[in-house]
C-alpha cells in the first residue's frame, strides 16, 4: 500500500500516533484521507476541522451516503513551558540556526523533554477528538483519515505542529530571533543576502560594423561583413534543472517517488531518443 507521508517529519508523527491510540484502527483511515473521501478540510489555530464522506451498506440500514463531521484538537502546550521552552532552544546555535532557516532539526524533541512535555503527541491526554459517526471506538476511520491528512500537510510544513500546540509561526521565530545569539545569526544571514551589483545589459553589446566605404555592396551581401557568431550552447549541464526547483514532492505530485528522480529519468530518455535531431 503506498505510503500517505513521504518525509521523516511526517512519519515521526504517524508513529507518534500509533504509540498513544491503536495502531490498527489507525490503519484503517488511510483511504479516508484522500480527496474523493474528505470532503472539506481546515486548520484553525489549534483545531482541525474535516468532513468525509461514508459508506452505503444496506445489510445495516444504510442506503444514502453519509456525511461525518470529525474534529480534532491538539493539546495546547501552556505559555509558561513555551517560554521555558523557547530559551532552551535560543541557547543551542544548531537548534537555533535551523529554526531560523525555516529548517526542523530531527532531535528537537530533546528541547521539550528536559521540560516534562513533547511536540509530538506523546498520550492519549494530548488528542482531543469528535466524530459524528456511529462509531464509538477512538479513533474511528474518519477519525484516523484526518490524522492521515494532518501527516501529509506536515510532509511540506512540519511548523504546523508548532501552531497546533499553541505558538504561531510568527511568534515562535519572533522570539528566537530576538535572543542575543538570534539576533547575532539573523545579521549573519541578512549580511549573505546581498543585492548583486547591476549590470548594464543582460545581452552582449552589438559587433561593430565595419565603417562605410571599407567594403563594397557585393561584399556585403556575400556576408563578409558578418562577425563570426560564437559556438552553439550545449545542453544544462544539470538534468531537469526547472523541475528541481519544484521539490521532491511539490503539491501537484500524487506519486510516492520523487517528483525529481521520475522527471529527469524522462528528460534523460527524451535527450538518448532526439540524440541525433538535437
Amino acid at each position: 500500500m503506498a505510503r500517505i507521508s513521504r518525509t521523516w517529519w511526517g512519519e515521526r508523527f504517524l508513529e507518534a500516533l500509533e504509540q498513544c491510540t491503536d495502531s490498527g484502527r489507525l490503519s484503517r483511515g488511510r483511504s479516508y484521507s484522500r480527496p474523493g473521501r474528505m470532503l472539506s478540510f481546515s486548520i484553525e489555530g489549534a483545531h482541525i476541522n474535516a468532513r468525509l464522506r461514508g459508506n452505503i451498506n444496506p445489510y445495516f440500514g444504510v442506503y444514502r451516503e453519509p456525511r461525518y463531521t470529525v474534529e480534532i484538537q491538539l493539546k495546547a502546550i501552556a505559555a509558561k513551558k513555551w517560554k521555558q521552552i523557547l530559551k532552551r532552544l535560543a541557547g543551542n546555535a544548531g537548534w537555533l540556526s535551523r529554526l531560523l532557516m525555516n529548517e526542523m532539526p530531527d532531535d528537537i524533541e530533546d528541547a521539550f523533554r528536559d521540560f516534562g512535555v513533547s511536540l509530538l503527541p506523546a498520550s492519549p491526554a494530548d488528542l482531543k477528538t469528535a466524530c459524528s459517526c456511529p462509531d464509538w471506538a477512538n479513533p474511528c476511520k474518519h477519525v484516523a483519515g484526518t490524522y492521515y491528512k494532518v501527516a501529509g500537510l506536515l510532509d511540506q510544513d512540519p511548523f504546523l505542529l508548532f501552531e497546533l500546540r499553541g505558538i504561531t509561526r510568527k511568534k515562535l521565530r519572533k522570539q528566537l530571533a530576538a535572543t542575543p545569539l538570534g539576533k547575532a545569526l539573523v545579521a549573519e544571514m541578512e549580511e549573505g543576502l546581498d543585492a548583486p551589483e547591476p549590470v548594464a545589459s543582460r545581452f552582449p553589446a552589438p559587433t561593430r560594423m565595419a565603417p562605410e566605404g571599407e567594403i563594397g555592396l557585393r561584399d556585403f551581401w556575400q556576408g563578409n561583413s558578418i562577425p563570426e557568431l560564437p559556438p552553439t550552447a550545449k545542453g544544462p549541464g544539470v538534468p531537469a534543472l526547472l523541475i528541481k526547483k519544484q521539490g521532491d514532492y511539490p503539491p501537484f505530485w500524487p506519486g510516492d517517488n520523487s517528483f525529481i528522480e521520475a522527471m529527469e529519468a524522462i528528460y534523460e530518455q527524451v535527450r538518448i531518443k532526439n540524440k541525433k535531431s538535437l
